[in-house]
């Protein structure tokens, strides 16, 4: 697979993974809450907070993480 076709590869699995995330969260806070007005909020607040989570989490790894990484030196 070329750089070009494992970047798109990427895109598609975050997007479809964070559909799948988003409607998980979606339907629990729907089941616990009864509203879907709730539900909807919550969710629309996962989405935001976990995409600015997830980047942060891979600024952290791509400056601190060197697990799997090889030497330069």
């Amino acid at each position: 697979m070329d750089k070009k076709q494992s970047k798109l590869r990427h895109i598609a699995k975050t997007l479809t993974w964070r559909v799948i995330a988003s409607l998980t969260t979606f339907a629990l806070a729907y089941l616990f809450f009864g509203d879907i007005k709730k539900a909807s909020g919550l969710m629309a607040v996962e989405v935001v907070l976990k995409m600015i989570l997830y980047y942060l989490h891979e600024r952290a790894w791509f400056n601190y993480g060197h697990l799997g990484r090889k030497d330069s030196e």
